[in-house]
């Protein structure tokens, strides 16, 4: 099928083949376990909205070991365990991170896409380069799906030969482009920011699940890896375009900074199969949880199926950026969580992998389809 763009993206490497869903007065959900051709069935979007948490109270008091004694911290630390524990995505607001750079962030990120194609491809991903780079509208597959988004791709850098042959296919520098001028060290900074802004998250969480602060620090956080996604979603002229398939996240914590005025994101109700709209919220994160922290947390809290649908004929920006554990750390439940939670029907004791090994085998397998093309 021939998805239809809007006049805002005109450009002739726009118009490719790309699987949509279309289905009169419903929603399509994702189900990995089905052999159908599109891998969808029906499903309801629910009207109702995300938590909203202000989490000024735990930012705040971030480095007090006796934070879980606030009042302040405890209210946070209550809706945390909530929103975790029932949705999996909740927003945050009071995070500390300026609604100024979130907005230049994305701005300049939309003027990088504006750019003629043959500009963009200057740091296109290419072979042997650590998956880092632009990505062209259609490389990306979601459960073997084209998705129909473009995006550029950057991951903590590290030393060659520093984790062996599993950190192989990660090593390389991430690239920049030159236009817009400034824009690395505009990520730079956001990308510091968001890193502490995780970690205190985090804190919060580890005291939402019965441990202290710091459950999440040391040998097992104690060098973080993070990857950021700047994705752009081509607007179009039809409904119900895929710009992301249905999937989870692969590690610990989630934080989405999207266009405020284009609603697109919709998160799968862990009750039943509808989905939940994520409109934007100016000036807040979406987070989210992954499947490291589904491990660790011994199943207490779920990792949740997302994705994007495309109806808008203007063009969205969506940064996402994801707080990781240490890349060559066995990712398990932890003592304390296998203590304070034995009888969790989604425990996760059989769970073992070491998240460099499951990150480079996601990879491998969203680009299995079109690293021979790039």
């Amino acid at each position: 099928m021939v998805v239809r763009l809007s006049s805002e993206n005109s450009d002739d490497c726009f118009r490719r083949k790309i699987p949509t869903t279309v289905s009169v007065g419903k929603f399509r959900r994702f189900s990995p376990s089905e052999n159908s051709d599109d891998g969808l069935v029906v499903g309801k979007l629910l009207s109702i909205t995300l938590p909203t948490i202000d989490i000024s109270p735990l930012v705040v008091k971030c480095d007090d070991p006796s934070m879980k004694e606030d009042p302040g911290v405890a209210e946070v630390v209550r809706k945390l365990d909530w929103a975790c524990r029932v949705v999996g995505f909740f927003y945050v607001t009071g995070h500390g991170i300026s609604e100024n750079l979130m907005k230049t962030v994305k701005q300049m990120s939309h003027q990088f896409f504006k750019l003629p194609y043959e500009e963009k491809l200057k740091i296109k991903i290419k072979p042997g380069a650590g998956y880092r780079g632009y990505q062209r509208i259609g490389e990306n597959f979601t459960n073997g799906k084209q998705d129909f988004h473009e995006a550029i791709d950057c991951y903590k850098e590290f030393e060659q030969g520093k984790y062996g042959e599993t950190g192989k296919a990660m090593e390389g520098p991430n690239q920049w482009p030159d236009n817009p001028q400034e824009y690395k060290e505009v990520m730079d900074e956001y990308i510091k920011l968001c890193i502490d802004l995780s970690r205190n998250i985090l804190r919060g969480i580890s005291l939402a699940l019965g441990g202290s602060p710091y459950e999440f620090e040391g040998k097992l956080v104690g060098d973080p890896f993070w990857i950021m996604r700047i994705i752009g979603y081509p607007g179009v002229n039809q409904e119900n375009v895929i710009g992301c398939g249905a999937h989870t996240d692969y590690g610990l914590l989630s934080l989405i900074n999207q266009d405020d005025d284009k609603t697109a994101l919709q998160v799968k109700n862990l009750a039943g199969d509808d989905w939940i709209s994520v409109t934007p919220i100016p000036g807040s994160f979406v987070c989210n949880i992954g499947d490291m922290l589904k491990i660790l947390s011994n199943g207490v809290y779920e990792s949740t199926l997302h994705r994007v649908i495309n109806n808008s004929p203007r063009y969205r920006v969506c940064v996402g950026f994801f707080y990781e554990i240490n890349f060559d750390e066995m990712a398990e439940p932890l003592d304390i969580f296998k203590e304070k939670h034995p009888g969790n029907k989604r425990s996760q004791v059989s769970k073992r992998v070491v998240y460099g090994e499951h990150l480079v085998n996601k990879l491998q397998a969203t680009f299995a389809n079109s690293m021979e093309n790039i």
